[in-house]
């Protein structure tokens, strides 16, 4: 016996050779669908929105060092038992490299159902300036980020010794102490923690002073990247000496044992 033929959803004839026109019963199903369909987005919405389902109740914090958890949960300002949808993550982010200046980024996410999550980056002292009896933190882009009562060890302190020179007197106490800045933010990683002092006498002289009694002229700040190089592969080749000059670093020259 041959299989029954499927028959084709029922459909009213338009009458004039148009379009076909649903049945009563097809068009039941199609509201039904909608009207469930409304409902389940509806309810999503009061899921995500007016629920305690997913309502901001903490934030995590990672990435911090020298600052606490509890100053970035302060500074971030996120406002809990709402909904962690409407949290503004852009505005928190704002705020805490407002109102911290350590902080050189953070990151600042929905963790659902309930975590604002923020992994901050801090800035990383590459100099310290006195300043009475206190020190300046300064990285390695020259940004002055925190005042501490004690120097933080491994970084090196900017000293100026001016000569009177008349390179001293042209350039001034602040672009010598933003090219002695540039120099410790530009020293290899060979020295890192080694480095203990940035001397600035004029613009062409200045020099780094290391532990063990040793020390660098590196001149002036141009060409820091050249003059970290050949420093390294100096250092490497003299590994005894005690003063190391890369202040031409087409000519570098090592002395003393």
């Amino acid at each position: 016996m041959p299989p029954a033929a499927v028959r084709p959803p029922a459909v009213a004839d338009s009458g004039g050779g148009g379009r076909p026109r649903l049945t009563v019963p097809a068009r039941r199903t199609v509201l039904i669908a909608l009207l469930v369909l409304t409902v389940l987005l509806g309810g999503g919405t009061w899921a995500v929105y007016g629920s305690s389902w997913f309502r901001a109740d903490r934030v995590a914090v990672s990435g911090a060092a020298v600052l606490t958890p509890q100053q970035v949960q302060r500074a971030a300002a996120v406002p809990l038992g709402g909904a962690l949808v409407s949290v503004d993550t852009g505005a928190v982010r704002k705020r805490l490299l407002k109102a911290l200046p350590r902080l050189k980024d953070a990151r600042v996410e929905r963790s659902w159902p309930h975590t604002i999550r923020v992994e901050v980056t801090e800035r990383t002292p590459s100099a310290i300036l006195k300043s009475g009896a206190k020190f300046i933190e300064v990285d390695k882009d020259g940004v002055r980020f925190a005042t501490v009562d004690q120097q933080p060890r491994g970084v090196p302190l900017v000293q100026l010794t001016p000569d009177q020179t008349a390179s001293f007197r042209h350039f001034g106490t602040k672009r010598l102490l933003q090219a002695a800045i540039t120099v410790a933010g530009r020293l290899p990683e060979s020295l890192s923690g080694r480095a203990t002092a940035i001397r600035v006498r004029s613009y062409d002289a200045i020099t780094v002073e290391l532990t063990g009694g040793r020390d660098v002229m590196w001149g002036s700040q141009e060409d820091a990247a050249g003059k970290a190089a050949v420093l390294t592969a100096l250092m490497k080749a003299e590994p005894d000496a005690t003063h190391y000059d890369v202040s031409s670093p087409t000519a570098p020259a090592a002395s003393g044992s």
